[in-house]
């Protein structure tokens, strides 16, 4: 089983400032800042047109249903990988290091009237039987959050 999610994050603003974003550092450590985490560490390689982010994060589990707690502990660390083959088209990785499971996908930016839209499309898959299926549904919860998190963060950045 796996579960995917969709989501769009909209930005008044041109690609070209929304993929400048994506790329500096301060605007990704904003974001885990945001998100209220414990500790976090922002890698972003760029070369040309192509770009690699690295956002190794740990988060607290509180307000986490008992099982999923059971799972991933107190706090978990969570491993975030973007390569962008284009300033416009990157995958992503997101991996919980010593937990089964895994999140994979890709997100797309396009010009959108005056503004851009970011797509993000992830499949969430967690190997466990029985509970898979309910963690599964959780992560994808907290992924939603997450990205609608990044896109507040990121309406604000480029309002500056």
């Amino acid at each position: 089983m796996s579960k995917t999610i969709t989501h769009e994050l909209t930005y008044d603003a041109p690609v070209e400032a929304v993929t400048a974003m994506l790329a500096d550092p301060a605007f990704r450590e904003e974001v885990c800042a945001y998100q209220r985490f414990t500790k976090y560490d922002v890698t972003i390689d760029v070369e040309g047109e192509t770009k690699k982010v690295k956002i190794d994060q740990w988060q607290p589990t509180q307000g986490m249903p008992s099982f999923a707690k059971k799972i991933v502990g107190d706090e978990t660390n969570i491993v975030q990988e973007e390569s962008w083959t284009s300033p416009t088209h990157g995958d992503i990785t997101v991996t919980i290091p010593g937990k089964p499971g895994q999140m994979s996908g890709t997100a797309s930016i396009a010009a959108s009237g005056v503004g851009t839209v970011e797509t993000v499309s992830l499949t969430v898959k967690v190997n466990i039987p029985l509970v898979g299926g309910k963690l599964e549904g959780l992560i994808a919860d907290l992924l939603l959050k997450a990205l609608k998190a990044e896109n507040k963060v990121g309406r604000d950045y480029l309002s500056r």
